[in-house]
């Protein structure tokens, strides 16, 4: 088969027919020539078919996405779900020129009145403000785009099973976002959230009454999920990444993170990882990032060593 019948769509025996010529079944469209060709004999059934592609050529994704002539994907993050339109600021008309003065007045007009209808009433102006809020906090964080999407989508159910009243937005919010952490698997603690929102028993609150109401299983906080940003933040390489992975799995399987603190186990893990392969911080700067105490982390740390046999070298 030749490079060009590489590049077409499947069989078309069942939109087309078969070969007028020598009966065959087997039809290909060729988008290069723009005909439609017979694969048994070549004879070309059709030719200057339309194209239905773009006119335009693009080498990848991102010239695909910058030359495509639809708008911005919906999403939760925004209350309208990006869908709405918006009227420019600039007093110009589609040519580029100025508008006149009783043009300004009307547009002036038209743009007051296309605000207050995105906004029309109370559950909406809560869900832009609470948006907002989710944006701004996750931004803080430094969280990925999907938990402020997952953050989003859980308020919004929130908000339709009307669990927002009597409780306040930040905490909701805030709560929100823990959930989303959870869910998606991004080590985040209600310590961290609570520095740039309200405080943890709140959060705590809130979070423990939209799980129950909103019927959500949320996945446990897993010690593994804190190892990569222990040691990006202490500066290790991906070797002890590797060996505190290894530890957390051999402690697993002899159920020794049960009813343990997932961040005390994780900071254990990369102790004992760094002292192995010889890139040794003390207890305190680990104690430090983790944000648990040098007495966490020596009871882990004994309990790891003892029961899994660990010998180290001093």
């Amino acid at each position: 088969m030749s490079e060009t019948e590489d590049r077409s769509a499947p069989t078309l025996s069942q939109m087309r027919g078969k070969c007028p010529e020598c009966g065959g079944a087997r039809l290909i469209r060729d988008y290069e020539t723009a005909e439609i060709v017979c694969i048994e004999c070549g004879y070309v059934i059709e030719d200057k078919i339309e194209d239905t592609g773009p006119e335009w050529r693009a080498f990848d994704d991102e010239q695909k996405e910058k030359r495509a002539r639809v708008g911005a994907p919906m999403t939760f993050t925004i209350h309208d779900k990006g869908l709405s339109t918006m009227i420019d600021w600039r007093n110009k008309d589609t040519y580029g020129k100025n508008l006149l003065p009783g043009q300004r007045a009307q547009v002036y007009r038209l743009r007051k009145w296309q605000r207050r209808s995105r906004v029309s009433d109370a559950t909406e102006r809560n869900l832009a403000f609470a948006l907002s809020e989710l944006s701004k906090i996750t931004s803080l964080l430094n969280l990925p785009k999907n938990i402020l999407e997952t953050a989003s989508v859980i308020y919004r159910r929130a908000v339709k099973k009307r669990l927002i009243r009597g409780r306040s937005i930040q905490g909701v919010t805030a709560a929100a976002i823990y959930m989303a952490c959870r869910q998606c698997g991004v080590a985040r603690t209600l310590d961290e959230i609570a520095e740039f929102t309200v405080n943890r028993k709140e959060i705590g609150r809130s979070y423990r009454f939209m799980i129950k109401e909103l019927g959500t299983v949320v996945p446990q906080s897993l010690p593994s999920y804190y190892i990569n940003r222990f040691s990006n933040q202490l500066g290790l390489t991906g070797r002890i990444e590797t060996i505190a992975i290894q530890v957390l799995n051999a402690a697993k399987n002899m159920q020794l993170t049960s009813g343990r603190g997932p961040l005390g186990i994780a900071a254990a893990a990369t102790y004992i990882a760094s002292t192995l392969a010889n890139e040794r911080r003390t207890q305190r700067e680990i104690a430090e990032q983790a944000n648990v105490t040098e007495v966490t982390i020596r009871n882990r740390y004994k309990e790891l060593i003892e029961n899994l046999e660990i010998i180290i070298k001093t």
